[in-house]
């Protein structure tokens, strides 16, 4: 592995579960890893310590671990298909409101995240 804190530039999340009784850890550029822990941050530990694990292993194999999503670069830009009834409606909304049609998409999408 190049850097030894390679594993830290993963996205994680953390969140209950009701049904295992515990914190769930899981990384979002490996769907297939999870870890659980009493604590969130003992289920954040677990699942870096895995993480790192599996990072070594590519490494001695010599595969490309997956790009960090903290490191792609985006564009911004984004082309969606959608039903027209819809396209019809959000045109509508953005007139009735005085904004670019992309103005009001975007300020919904920010709303939801």
């Amino acid at each position: 592995m190049k850097n030894k804190n390679e594993y830290s530039k993963y996205e994680y999340r953390v969140f209950w579960s009701q049904e295992d009784k515990a914190y769930i850890a899981k990384a979002t550029e490996f769907p297939s890893l999870a870890a659980h822990g009493n604590t969130p941050e003992q289920a954040l530990k677990e699942i870096q310590f895995v993480v790192k694990e599996v990072l070594e292993d590519l490494a001695q194999n010599k595969q490309e671990p997956p790009l960090p999503l903290s490191l792609k670069k985006y564009s911004g830009k984004l082309n969606v298909r959608m039903p027209e009834y819809l396209h019809r409606e959000l045109v509508s909304e953005a007139h009735w409101q005085n904004v670019s049609l992309n103005q009001l998409i975007v300020s919904k999408l920010a709303r939801t995240v």
